[in-house]
């Protein structure tokens, strides 16, 4: 067993649980943190190793800082910024109380929480980890019918990649990175009212390619599938008003939504 942490937000559900199962497998330590305490006591049950369970609400920025405070003590050696939610509609009649929320959780957490544990992390000499988990939607120029979602990711691969570059040419070791998948058969279908149109990989098979890419390859951008993969490839190639065409297709099949 290791002596340090792998702190996991977003962990009562979905690619969360995952993380916390397959890094506690890899002897790690862990802190489970989300909105639902019981939900993280029944993950915290299924684990192997220690874990410390710490309930809070991330869309709000005092409670972003109080997890911060919380750990500050603990040899945290991973941090899977994990929690983020998505939504599905035409930009003027999806709810703006949900957007700014989604705001709140993938963007303004994710950015504070980053930003907290490298400030923590930094003075340490090796074998820190950050992941970032973004989507392939970040890879887009943009997402009709899924406009804010898209647009919180792309701001998560981006802050990712500008950080990563500043730490690298300060000579750090430290990994900073962003996993970017498709398609995956979590939770995240129901709180974004979407059926997916491809068909989606399993959290698990998601969770170990990407710990994978991160230990060994030290990987900045991952990408879990060929197929995703592919799509990438080819929004570097088509012109961008394609892209975005095309992108807008799928999401409206997601949702049923007629021209």
């Amino acid at each position: 067993m290791k002596n340090t942490y792998a702190v996991i937000t977003g962990a009562s559900s979905g690619l969360g649980i995952e993380f916390a199962k397959q890094l506690s497998e890899m002897g790690y330590k862990t802190v489970l943190v989300a909105r639902r305490e019981k939900r993280l006591e029944k993950v915290q049950k299924i684990l192997k190793t220690e874990s410390i369970v710490i309930a809070a609400d991330l869309s709000k920025r005092e409670e972003c800082l109080r997890l911060v405070n919380e750990i500050k003590d603990l040899d945290v050696e991973v941090f899977i910024n994990n929690a983020g939610y998505g939504d599905c509609g035409r930009f003027h009649e999806t709810s703006l109380d949900k957007e700014l929320g989604m705001i709140d959780v993938n963007v303004t957490a994710v950015h504070i929480l980053m930003k907290e544990m490298l400030k923590k992390m930094r003075p340490k000499i090796s074998g820190c980890y950050i992941l970032n988990v973004a989507s392939s939607a970040g890879l887009f120029p943009g997402g009709p019918y899924m406009a804010t979602y898209y647009a919180t990711k792309a701001y998560v691969t981006s802050i990712t990649q500008a950080v990563a570059r500043e730490m690298a040419e300060e000579g750090s070791d430290m990994y900073i990175g962003a996993l970017c998948p498709g398609p995956v058969d979590t939770e995240f279908n129901d709180v974004a009212d979407v059926q997916f149109a491809l068909r989606g990989i399993s959290a698990k098979k998601c969770v170990r390619y990407a710990l994978d890419q991160m230990f060994r390859r030290r990987k900045q951008i991952i990408v879990p599938t060929l197929r995703m993969k592919l799509a990438v490839f080819a929004v570097r190639i088509l012109p961008k008003e394609q892209v975005v065409a095309m992108t807008g297709g799928q999401q409206k099949k997601k949702k049923g939504i007629n021209s």
